[in-house]
């Protein structure tokens, strides 16, 4: 099985700067896309960013300019820096990872265990 540890939420001013951190680990073959989602209290899950095992990006129009995702392929692990931080970033913030892993090298999509954002105005 595959299992996501993710670090680095907390407590910041408006303008302030965060950065979480999301590795996988576990019998990983290979890790195909990674992303961060979030969940503000009373609303659904939205896609906060995106990166593919090549490095191509998609991002939120909301967070564009302000946030950025990177990973280390050679450590399964995935970045999300947060500049600009507004009192709206406020949520629960998800890491996603999916690839294969085992010896039949079967698919999986691994979520995070959430680690809390909040934004003070």
């Amino acid at each position: 099985q595959v299992q996501l540890v993710e670090s680095g939420g907390g407590l910041v001013q408006a303008g302030g700067s965060l950065r979480l951190s999301c590795a996988a680990s576990g019998n990983i073959f290979s890790v195909n896309a990674m992303g961060w989602y979030r969940q503000a209290p009373g609303k659904q899950r939205e896609l906060v960013t995106i990166i593919t095992r090549g490095g191509s990006t998609n991002y939120a129009e909301s967070v564009k300019g302000r946030f950025t995702i990177s990973r280390d392929n050679a450590k399964n692990t995935v970045y999300l820096q947060m500049n600009s931080l507004k009192a709206e970033d406020t949520a629960v913030y998800y890491c996603n990872v999916q690839g294969t892993y085992g010896f039949a090298h079967e698919e999986f999509n691994s979520w995070g265990q959430g680690t809390q954002v909040t934004v003070s105005s």
